[in-house]
C-alpha cells in the first residue's frame, strides 16, 4: 500500500509542476504585445467552411466571412455536404452577392465526415494558404490578417492558430462551463506550450495551414474523428512550427443541451482514442514534438479522468471510514489538490479574459463536481463504442454538433 501510496503521489505532482508550468507560460504569452509586424504583400488563402444541414447559422457566418478585412487575395468556398435543409439556398445567394464567396456542392462518398469535405475542398482552390472555419464560426475582421502575419514571420512556420471565443456562453451553465474548458485549454495547451517549446496544437477551427504542406502529408485522415490532433502530431512529425495568435478571434457556438454535448465530446474522445492506437503501430515519425504531443494527449484525456475517478474514490472512502487513519489524511491531500488545481486553472483563465464576475467565479468553483464528473461517463462510453465497433470490424461514423438558431458576435 505505501508503495501503491507513494506511486500515486509521484505522478500526481508530476503532473501538478507540469501543468503549474503550462499557465504559467500561458500567462506570459497571452499578456505580451503582438509580436508580429504588416506584410508588404500579403499571400493568397482560401477558406473552407465544410457544411451539413447548416441553415440555422449560416447566413450569420457568410455575413462574417464577407466582412473580413485581408489585403491580400480572400476567397471563402463554402462546402455544402449534402444538406437538405437551406444551406444550400443561403450559400448560393451569398456567392451571387459577394464576389469572394463560391457555394459549393460536394459529390458524395465514403467515409462521410469533415475530412472528407476539406479534402475536396483542396482540390478546388490554389492558394498558398487555405483556412478551416467550421460553419457556426464568426471571425473577427482582422482574423485572417493576424493569422498569416504569424504564419509568414514565424520561423519554419507552416500555419497558425487561432483563439476560439463561445458566442453563446451566458445561454445556460451548460455552455458557461464549456466556455471556460475552451479558455483554460487555450491558456495551458496552446498558449503555454507555445511560450515554452514552440509547439502549437490545431484546433479544428480558426486554423491556417500551407497547402503545400498538408499535400506533403497526404491530406486528412478521412478515418480520423478528431482531425485536428491527428493533423497536429503529423506536422510535429516534420519539425513544422504552428505559432498561436490569441489575438485572431473567432466566435463559435458550443452544445447548450447536455445529449448533444455528450455525443459531440464522445466523437471527440473516440477520435483521440483512434490517434493513440494509431500513434502506436506507427514509429516512423516519432520525434520529441510528437511525444510532447502524445504526452498531452494521454493526459488530457486518459490520465486526468483516472486521477478524476481516483480522487472520487478517495473521498468516499475515506469517509466510509474504509480507508485506514494514517493513509486518510495525506489521500484526502490528493482530491484536496486535485480541485485546487483544476480551479485555479479556471480562474486564471477567467481573469486572463476579465470574465470574473462573482456568479462566472461560483461557476468555475462548481465545474470541478458537476462538470468534470462526466468525463468519467464519457471516457467509459467511448472506450467501449470504439472497442465494440473495432470488434465488428465497423467504421465509426461522424456525428455531427447540432446547431441552434444563430446570433451575431
Amino acid at each position: 500500500m505505501d508503495i501503491f501510496f507513494i506511486s500515486v503521489m509521484t505522478f500526481f505532482w508530476i503532473l501538478l509542476i507540469y501543468y503549474s508550468w503550462l499557465t504559467v507560460g500561458g500567462i506570459i504569452h497571452r499578456r505580451r504585445k503582438y509580436p508580429y509586424q504588416p506584410l508588404d504583400q500579403y499571400p493568397s488563402v482560401s477558406i473552407l467552411i465544410p457544411a451539413h444541414n447548416e441553415g440555422v447559422v449560416m447566413e450569420h457566418t457568410l455575413r462574417a466571412m464577407q466582412a473580413l478585412e485581408y489585403p491580400g487575395n480572400l476567397q471563402v468556398y463554402l462546402l455544402d455536404d449534402n444538406s437538405s435543409d437551406e444551406t444550400e439556398a443561403i450559400g448560393l445567394e451569398y456567392s451571387k452577392l459577394f464576389n469572394r464567396i463560391h457555394y459549393v456542392k460536394v459529390p458524395p462518398g465514403e467515409p462521410k465526415g469533415k475530412s472528407r469535405v476539406l479534402n475536396y475542398g483542396l482540390t478546388l482552390i490554389d492558394t498558398k494558404y487555405f483556412l478551416v472555419y467550421d460553419a457556426d464560426n464568426q471571425p473577427e475582421q482582422d482574423a485572417v490578417l493576424k493569422l498569416v502575419e504569424a504564419a509568414e514571420q514565424t520561423k519554419d512556420a507552416v500555419g497558425a492558430v487561432g483563439y476560439v471565443k463561445t458566442i453563446n456562453a451566458k445561454k445556460n451553465l451548460l455552455t458557461r462551463m464549456i466556455a471556460l474548458e475552451f479558455e483554460v485549454f487555450q491558456l495551458l495547451m496552446q498558449s503555454g506550450r507555445w511560450y515554452w517549446w514552440k509547439m502549437g496544437s490545431l484546433a479544428g477551427t480558426n486554423m491556417l495551414l500551407m497547402v503545400s504542406a498538408l499535400e506533403k502529408l497526404g491530406g486528412y485522415d478521412e478515418y480520423a474523428l478528431a482531425e485536428d490532433a491527428e493533423l497536429t502530431i503529423r506536422i510535429a512529425s516534420k519539425g513544422w512550427a504552428l505559432p498561436v495568435v490569441p489575438e485572431a478571434r473567432t466566435w463559435e457556438q458550443e452544445p447548450e443541451k447536455m445529449s448533444i454535448f455528450l455525443r459531440q465530446r464522445t466523437r471527440w474522445l473516440i477520435g483521440n482514442i483512434y490517434l493513440l492506437e494509431k500513434s502506436l503501430k506507427d514509429f516512423s515519425f516519432w520525434n520529441r514534438s510528437t511525444f510532447i504531443h502524445s504526452v498531452q494527449h494521454v493526459t488530457t484525456y486518459f490520465f486526468f479522468v483516472l486521477l478524476l475517478f481516483a480522487s472520487n474514490a478517495t473521498l468516499i472512502l475515506s469517509l466510509l471510514d474504509v480507508i485506514s487513519v494514517s493513509l486518510t489524511i495525506p489521500l484526502l491531500m490528493v482530491w484536496f489538490m486535485s480541485y485546487v488545481v483544476y480551479t485555479s486553472q479556471i480562474l486564471t483563465a477567467q481573469v486572463l479574459e476579465r470574465d470574473t464576475s462573482p456568479f462566472q467565479v461560483a461557476v468555475g468553483g462548481l465545474m470541478y463536481f458537476t462538470y468534470a464528473q462526466l468525463f468519467l461517463v464519457l471516457l467509459a462510453k467511448s472506450i467501449f463504442s470504439y472497442a465494440w465497433n473495432r470488434i465488428r470490424k465497423r467504421t465509426i461514423l461522424w456525428d455531427k454538433t447540432e446547431r441552434f438558431k444563430g446570433e451575431s458576435s
